[in-house]
């Protein structure tokens, strides 16, 4: 069995959602599909509860009824058959109903939840009706809120997905197709929930594990997790192989093709990931699995919104839990630190969420002098850096000479060496790695 995970590009229109039929089609071999909302739902869904949230009744009804006609004209020119379409727009306009049901009152975060799992549920409602009342094709759509849940932590309960996933399964045996929802799942308390923006892949992920299935494909618009940002950088090419651990770095740090947890459950059994392109389905894409080549630098990926924070105290910085107690203010307000840096003096860190940076700051003030520095970007340089025989650092420090570094850190990881600028100097960061180090290999592709 494979599991088929596809992004709202390749399920945004009905042209795109034939040609993925036609890319999921194997009558003899098991596969389990997971679809994203078409492209631009989740956004104006997310429109549609901030409107709500602000009081805008009238023009959040108005969104929504852009949205409901966008899908209507989709059900029509996807399913010629009248009476197919009016059976599927019937499903649609219940999801529709749901949210304009919400807003009858002031909304909550349930409500909020509930409008955005919509998304979702339209996608994956109509892509049935197509596969199963015009190709013929037997299919079975299961359900995601009768497997996907969050524990007490706000982390997936990986028992329970098994185990409901497994059941679920069971009751269907003899079927090969089967079509259901990324992203959105319960909470512990049985409420609809999500697993955050990019959760499909992280979705596909867990549905792989919990199903111990062969491999995990994650279909997208592009070919594969590239060298660089195809964004702002001229001659990228994309990487046929990495590590669990590679891809694992360059989600976290910013390659937006991965979402930063989907490797974790397929690395715990060992499935490979393989990283496709809808539009160019013959190509081969990347693939992620436990083996690594002796390639010293793979790929780089940038991280925005960092805010650099750095506490000087040369009384108290060598004195016993010294560290500790600093960590642990970032504890309080469930902060997380992505990179980290000290001297004798001194000790520099990075956060991405400056919600309560306010709070940090004044708790922080008590250790010693503090200097903060915002609109930082972190660059990350992912490879096989588990011996330095390749002069990688050298490579990596001569291409970035003009660029004014804020911190760096190596070491810490066999997989990563991290420098933290300006965010105003990342493009001609990427653009002199990329010169510095992959030019002669993405003439050779």
């Amino acid at each position: 069995m494979k599991v088929l995970k596809f992004g709202g590009t390749s399920v945004g229109t009905a042209e795109r959602m034939r040609t993925v039929a036609e890319l999921i089609h194997a009558p003899e071999e098991p596969r389990i599909v997971v679809l994203s909302a078409m492209s631009g739902t989740t956004n104006a869904l997310v429109t549609v509860a901030r409107l709500l949230y602000d009081g805008e009744i009238t023009a959040a009804t108005a969104q929504t009824e852009i949205l409901r006609q966008h899908y209507l004209m989709t059900a029509r020119e996807l399913l010629p058959q009248a009476e197919v379409a009016t059976a599927a727009i019937g499903q649609l306009d219940a999801c529709f109903r749901a949210i304009f049901d919400l807003m009858r009152n002031p909304l909550t975060p349930v409500g909020e939840r509930l409008i955005l799992a919509q998304g979702e549920l339209l996608s994956t409602q109509l892509f049935h009706r197509y596969v199963t009342d015009v190709l013929g094709r037997p299919a079975v759509l299961l359900p995601a809120l009768d497997f996907m849940r969050l524990d007490k932590d706000e982390e997936p309960d990986g028992a329970y997905i098994e185990q409901h996933l497994q059941e679920q399964l069971a009751r269907h045996e003899g079927q090969t197709l089967f079509i259901t929802q990324g992203y959105i799942c319960r909470n512990a308390q049985g409420l609809i929930d999500n697993l955050k923006r990019g959760g499909s892949d992280y979705s596909a992920s867990l549905i792989g594990a919990a199903a111990r299935v062969e491999e995990i494909q994650i279909w997208t618009d592009i070919d594969g997790l590239h060298n660089n940002d195809p964004r702002v950088v001229e001659d990228t090419y994309p990487i046929r192989e990495l590590s669990f651990d590679e891809a694992a770095e360059l989600a976290y740090f910013g390659a937006k093709i991965l979402h930063p947890s989907s490797v974790l459950p397929a690395r715990q059994y060992g499935i490979p990931v393989r990283l496709l392109n809808t539009m160019q389905p013959e190509a081969p894409g990347t693939l992620i699995s436990a083996r690594t080549g002796d390639e010293a630098i793979k790929a780089v990926a940038a991280k925005d919104g960092l805010v650099a924070i750095k506490v000087r105290s040369s009384r108290m910085l060598l004195a016993h839990g010294f560290l500790r107690r600093l960590f642990e203010v970032f504890e309080r307000y469930r902060t997380p630190i992505d990179m980290i840096t000290t001297s004798e003096v001194a000790v520099s860190l990075t956060i991405d969420d400056a919600t309560h940076l306010p709070e940090i700051l004044e708790e922080l003030r008590g250790f010693g002098t503090v200097e903060v520095d915002e609109q930082q970007t972190i660059i990350c340089l992912v490879g096989n850096l588990i011996q330095e025989n390749h002069g990688s650092a050298r490579q990596v420090f001569n291409a970035l000479q003009n660029i004014p570094l804020r911190m760096i850190s190596y070491g810490g990881s066999p997989n990563n060496i991290s420098v933290l600028i300006n965010t105003a100097d990342k493009t001609r960061a990427l653009r002199s790695l990329n010169e510095g180090l992959f030019r002669r290999k993405a003439e050779a592709v």
